[in-house]
């Protein structure tokens, strides 16, 4: 070694250890899980965060919901609950998965339960995707290396005892996720990024769930799903295709919504929400016109069925 180090200049050795420093930094970055740079809107205001801007050295606990999900409201307290007794140990987010939300609804949730840890709102889906969000309530605790040690729908015993463990210190090895690998994700976006498609995108359950919660929501939906294959039948030649959210949806109930609308376009569901976030669905019923993977019209109003084929055959998204 006394001999190699001799034709080192000292340049040479800045040069190494340059390189070096690039090669870990490098291997930091890469080791960095992708959903803790998902973009994040804090609540109230648009002001843009992500999860790697928390105290690393907490573990986390994130509560997916919606305003419109029941079962959320009966979580809300135990949530609030728990931030009192833990929030000193561990970094609480309860993320709104915006979908068919408006800032108002999210405020009345935020005031009826005195919730006072950081509200964040996943505006492109991407949280739920790389979280592998399959329903809501949907409660996922990391520990502070950013693995995935828990996750589930329920607010019980067993969700605390993880919390606890985690707010002692205790460093959880990480659990399997429903997430999709990347190049899952791309092959699930395969169809869709190439030629010309009309999709029809809702969900199974918005027509009824929603009936009480947001009356105006369901009344959307029962429409536009009954007029679906009028719509269709004056397009034949167009490539539709339709689209049901993953939540809480599986092939027993699509079966069961495909009968009662009697729908003639073929429906897929939107496993892992992977078209969701790539087409940034954020309210439903939506009809996206997609040319090569790029979203041309976005129609949401289907009160007039010869508007929305008038709208069809504009130009491309403002």
């Amino acid at each position: 070694m006394k001999h190699i180090t001799t034709y080192i200049t000292a340049a040479g050795w800045r040069a190494l250890c340059v390189l070096m420093l690039l090669t870990l930094s490098g291997l930091a970055s890469a080791a960095v899980p992708a959903y803790r740079t998902v973009p994040l809107q804090a609540f109230p205001g648009e002001q843009i965060s992500n999860l790697s801007s928390l105290d690393t050295s907490k573990p986390v606990y994130i509560k997916m919901w919606a305003t419109w999900c029941q079962p959320c409201m009966q979580q809300m307290p135990h949530f609030q609950k728990l931030y009192q007794q833990f929030g000193d140990k561990v970094n609480f987010v309860a993320v709104n998965i915006d979908i068919n939300e408006a800032p108002q609804d999210i405020q009345q949730v935020v005031s009826k339960f005195g919730l006072t840890m950081p509200v964040w709102r996943d505006v492109e889906g991407k949280l739920a995707v790389q979280l592998g969000l399959v329903g809501t309530p949907f409660s996922v605790l990391l520990n502070t290396a950013g693995e995935q040690v828990y996750s589930t729908h329920e607010s019980d015993q067993a969700l605390d005892g993880f919390l606890a463990r985690l707010a002692q210190g205790q460093q959880l090895p990480p659990a399997s996720s429903e997430a999709l690998t990347a190049a899952a994700q791309q092959q699930r976006l395969k169809p869709f990024l190439t030629g010309e498609h009309l999709l029809f995108i809702s969900a199974t359950w918005c027509d009824w769930y929603l009936k009480e919660s947001r009356p105006a929501m369901s009344a959307q939906c029962q429409q536009a799903q009954q007029q679906l294959n009028t719509l269709a039948a004056k397009l034949p030649k167009a490539r539709w295709t339709g689209i049901v959210n993953h939540l809480w949806t599986d092939d027993k109930a699509l079966a069961e919504f495909n009968a009662l609308y009697k729908m003639q376009v073929p429906f897929q569901i939107d496993h892992n929400g992977v078209l969701f976030q790539h087409f940034n669905v954020r309210q439903i019923p939506v009809l996206l016109k997609v040319s090569n993977g790029k979203v041309l019209q976005e129609i949401t109003d289907f009160s007039n069925p010869a508007q929305v084929l008038s709208q069809l055959a504009q130009g491309a998204k403002g």
